[in-house]
């Protein structure tokens, strides 16, 4: 009987921390996206992968868009949702309508590119439908590093002029 109590007592305990103690809920905010176009990977793009390298089949295709935060505070940890659709029309990625994360979205305009895996033999021209983003206004996942380096896409992007957020 005393056994009972004392794990109430705790359970009782840990419930009351956890809830006096928590950090405020990141909201989320929706941001809108314009520009969107969808082509071939780079060749020199690591994640472009000849037909002979990857016996899955998968081609490399790049989504790059416009990113719009209209707030004053960066938005974190951003999602990209969208369909990609073959020629006739159908979705590539069936049942996955997040393609990415696009990491911190500053206020303004922002340029951002998604590398995407799409199955061999799909028949192009793809197109893209109900393109949007979502992030957070606080921090929701690991984040990286200072020193981390950026991947071939990212670093493609930062290097274009069209990625100066306007």
């Amino acid at each position: 009987m005393v056994v009972a109590g004392v794990r109430l007592l705790v359970g009782l305990s840990l419930v009351l921390l956890v809830l006096v103690g928590a950090p405020a809920l990141a909201g989320a905010t929706d941001l809108k996206v314009s520009e969107v176009m969808l082509e071939p990977c780079p060749a020199e793009d690591l994640g472009t992968q000849p037909t002979l390298a990857r016996p899955s089949g998968a081609t490399c295709w790049a989504l790059r868009g416009v990113v719009v935060n209209p707030g004053s505070k960066p938005v974190v940890d951003t999602d990209v949702f969208g369909l990609i659709l073959d020629a006739s029309g159908e979705p590539v990625l069936p049942n996955r309508t997040r393609v990415g994360s696009i990491g911190d979205v500053p206020p303004g305009r922002s340029s951002f590119a998604l590398r995407l895996a799409v199955p061999a033999g799909t028949p192009g021209p793809l197109g893209t439908r109900s393109v949007k983003a979502r992030g957070f206004s606080a921090p929701v996942r690991t984040r990286a590093g200072v020193d981390d380096e950026l991947l071939p896409l990212e670093e493609a992007l930062a290097a274009s002029p069209a990625a100066d957020p306007q």
